[in-house]
């Protein structure tokens, strides 16, 4: 069933006005005006506003709300019914539904079938290859396959290698994703069988590593991970004389499987490495496969075809992932855009048969639903927060960080959710280099989120009373390079609040310069520096 927030974006597509759409009043609780606030509220209100006075935010969409964990009663709220694209912030809303329609102890096997006859080293026909969306498999985990295969006893396929990725549909990438973001690693193909490079787990990419040659003139060094020969390695880099610099180029070309290598790298540079999505991920795990087969004595004649499973198949070998409790950690601590989707296209294929992105949206829709959020209210096109497209007013943020609280996988939940200042990489993730030194270090949880003139912080604070609060804090339009100190001077200053004693001048510490090597428009993981 098509869900109102899908009319609403139909409807902004074709008309483009956003005052024609009916904000729907928040049910939360909150305070009508500053005279209904206790002092100690007063102060606080007075000092986020002072921090929203920043210049930076002339003329964009500024939308905060603060709320008690316990009550919900709102200590804060600025424009909380607007409705802001929420970037990375929507992750919450995926991983949180992925949690109550999967269930923590969700996993996604990837198996290895067949339904023709095995007679001594011979399998008479085809290995069908087959997946249900797993992130998490690495070409060892291809190997692991292979070799069960190997052990019994089937030297020679007389068929081919079926690749069925039919658990999913075919539409790899989301709506409104950006045509430019296509060939980088946070904006990769979303298939049902994949493979990752590394314990990232940035499924349907690979990492290109460019090292200098062994002197000046020599081309340089390149290498992919996993090794494969389905991408094609185009090398136009030099090697350069020690001093010069290090300047390197790697692209790939839109409908290609080529990666062209080009500039220079000094003798005595570092290597460099860039992770790159694919075009179609799912012949890349075909690959690695295939050749895992072949070094294990495992000829097959008819090469790689793509098709579904016979529903009469055996199985001959397999692997199962990571539960989802576990895969919430690198995927909400790193921001991992293709684990969202992943899962949105898995709620659609447990709870409604289509493992689509309308249906997994749809179901996603129903338990917001149940959980007292309105999702009329609410632009929602893909898991992940890529797409422009999403629009969700703060005032449902709350909400939702609200009633998951009673849901009995909310621990995992929670700790899945960045802590700022924490360097331990998934641990503090996106937040680990941010607020350190401050009330909020090791206290502030929450998901960041972070698209081209849009950021975003919600999640949870402890005050200096040891009180737990709700936040949520979307920053949209702004011409500056991304403001997240403005974030980060909030949800410090919620640290240190207190109701105790008559108010007084607050001890507000701002928040550090930030580091040099963060990005300054992009989420620090997607560009691998945090």
């Amino acid at each position: 069933m098509q869900r109102r927030a899908r009319n609403v974006i139909a409807t902004l597509a074709a008309g483009g006005v956003v005052a024609a759409i009916n904000v729907v009043p928040s049910a939360l609780p909150s305070a009508d005006s500053t005279n209904e606030l206790d002092p100690a509220a007063k102060e606080l209100a007075a000092d986020i506003d002072e921090i929203l006075a920043d210049p930076r935010m002339d003329g964009s969409q500024v939308s905060v709300v603060v709320a008690e964990a316990e009550t919900g009663d709102v200590l804060y709220e600025r424009d909380g019914d607007d409705r802001l694209m929420p970037a990375s912030n929507k992750k919450l809303f995926t991983a949180a539904a992925a949690m109550d329609v999967l269930g923590p102890d969700y996993t996604f096997d990837t198996t290895v079938e067949t339904d023709a006859r095995h007679a001594g080293r011979i399998l008479a026909g085809d290995l069908y290859l087959r997946g249900t969306g797993d992130p998490t498999m690495l070409a060892e985990d291809y190997e692991a396959l292979a070799d069960e295969i190997a052990d019994a006893g089937i030297e020679r396929v007389h068929g081919a290698v079926v690749v069925d990725d039919t658990w999913f549909d075919d539409r790899r990438l989301g709506l409104g994703w950006n045509w430019d973001d296509e060939q980088y690693y946070y904006s990769a193909q979303i298939s049902a069988l994949s493979i990752a490079p590394d314990t990232d787990y940035d499924a349907g990419t690979v990492i290109v590593r460019v090292e200098p040659g062994s002197r000046a003139g020599d081309a340089a060094e390149v290498t992919v991970i996993p090794e494969n020969d389905y991408v094609e390695i185009v090398n136009d880099a030099t090697t350069t004389d020690a001093g010069s610099g290090r300047n390197i180029s790697i692209e790939r070309a839109h409908g290609q499987e080529e990666i062209r290598v080009s500039g220079t790298i000094a003798t005595d540079s570092a290597a460099t490495s860039q992770w790159r999505a694919v075009w179609e991920p799912t012949g890349l795990a075909a690959d690695v496969f295939v050749r895992a087969l072949q070094e294990r004595g495992v000829r097959v004649r008819e090469g790689v075809e793509f098709g579904p499973t016979p529903d009469d198949a055996r199985v001959l070998a397999s692997h199962e992932s990571m539960p989802l409790s576990e895969l919430l950690i690198p995927f909400m601590k790193l921001s991992n855009n293709g684990h969202a989707e992943v899962l949105i296209k898995a709620m659609g294929r447990e709870a409604a048969g289509a493992g689509t992105w309308p249906a997994g949206l749809d179901v996603m829709d129903d338990t917001m639903e149940a959980w007292g959020l309105d999702t009329g209210t609410i632009g929602s096109v893909d898991g992940s927060g890529l797409s422009r497209r999403n629009w969700i007013p703060p005032n449902e943020i709350i909400q939702l960080l609200l009633a998951v609280q009673d849901e009995p996988w909310y621990d995992a939940w929670y700790e899945s959710l960045p802590v700022a200042g924490v360097e331990e990489r998934f641990v503090g993730g996106t937040l680990r280099f941010r607020m350190d030194g401050t009330a909020a270090d090791g206290n502030v949880r929450g998901k960041t989120g972070t698209l081209t003139g849009a950021t975003g912080l919600s999640g949870y604070v402890t005050t200096a009373d040891g009180d737990e609060l709700v936040y949520s804090i979307l920053l949209n339009n702004y011409l500056s390079s991304k403001p997240s100190d403005i974030e980060d001077a909030i949800a410090i200053r919620l640290a240190e609040h207190t109701e105790g004693g008559e108010p007084s001048a607050t001890t507000f510490r701002a928040p550090p310069e930030p580091r040099t090597d963060q990005p300054g428009d992009l989420e620090c993981s997607w560009t691998k520096a945090c």
